[in-house]
């Protein structure tokens, strides 16, 4: 595939990914995925400042690691473009990131209960998600991760992990592609609502080491990852693409 083609091919996948995540209500009006640049590891794609439900080709803005736009772009961009750029400075592997406010994750971000997998479909997000708290290290804040050096704070909580919780604001996934990120995303969404619905009645049996190493190994094949697009973006309005 020519370079102009796989930019191209890379920028609707984005787009399609940000409806994707928007169908599934993972992303609200505020959040946001990114992809790193497929020939160039130093730059990232994302939105213009823009609700995911309505983001189109136009609005992708190109950006370095540090989180200034290309070609002095004077589009408003996304206050939390850091939380990407951070990552994909600490993490080669890391391909596509997504930033969500899934209201059921945000209960195991503030209080010590620890979000692990239940269900085989949430193996892909990892054994236990960390928090991060901006606190100690920032004090009061708006709650958003607007500077470079919080988003390095929060890649380094991130460790080499899937997902990361903030406390009292939401998740961040990390994946090789954006297949993936969905997948990631929309899963760790899921878990958290069944443990929610699972507690009342009591203790949740875990999926252990073992079964989300192997089952996370499975999910996130080529043959599975293309089979859930496939669905998530017929779901979107994609149907046939």
């Amino acid at each position: 595939m020519k370079l102009d083609d796989l930019v191209e091919h890379t920028l609707r996948d984005l787009v399609i990914a940000n409806r994707i995540l928007a169908r599934e209500d993972v992303i609200d009006d505020f959040g946001h995925v990114s992809v790193r640049h497929p020939a160039d590891p130093g730059h990232f794609f994302l939105s213009r400042s823009r609700s995911p439900q309505n983001v189109t080709r136009d609005d992708i803005m190109e950006f370095t690691l540090d989180g200034t736009p290309v070609a002095d772009d004077p589009r408003r961009p996304y206050a939390e473009r850091f939380i990407h750029g951070a990552i994909y400075a600490a993490r080669p592997d890391v391909n596509a990131v997504s930033h969500h406010h899934a209201r059921s994750v945000i209960p195991f971000s503030v209080t010590g209960v620890p979000l692990r997998p239940m269900f085989h479909m949430a193996s892909v997000m990892g054994n236990v998600a960390p928090v991060w708290d901006s606190q100690p290290e920032f004090g009061d804040t708006n709650m958003l991760i607007d500077s470079l050096a919080m988003g390095q704070s929060l890649a380094r909580a991130l460790g080499s992990g899937r997902a990361v919780l903030l406390r009292g604001h939401g998740a961040v996934c990390a994946a090789p592609n954006l297949r993936a990120i969905c997948m990631i995303s929309i899963n760790m969404k899921d878990n958290a609502e069944l443990v929610l619905k699972t507690l009342p009645l009591g203790k949740p049996e875990y999926l252990s080491d073992g079964e989300i190493e192997k089952a996370a190994n499975m999910l996130l094949g080529e043959m599975p990852l293309a089979r859930a697009w496939d669905y998530w973006t017929a779901r979107a309005g994609f149907a046939g693409l």
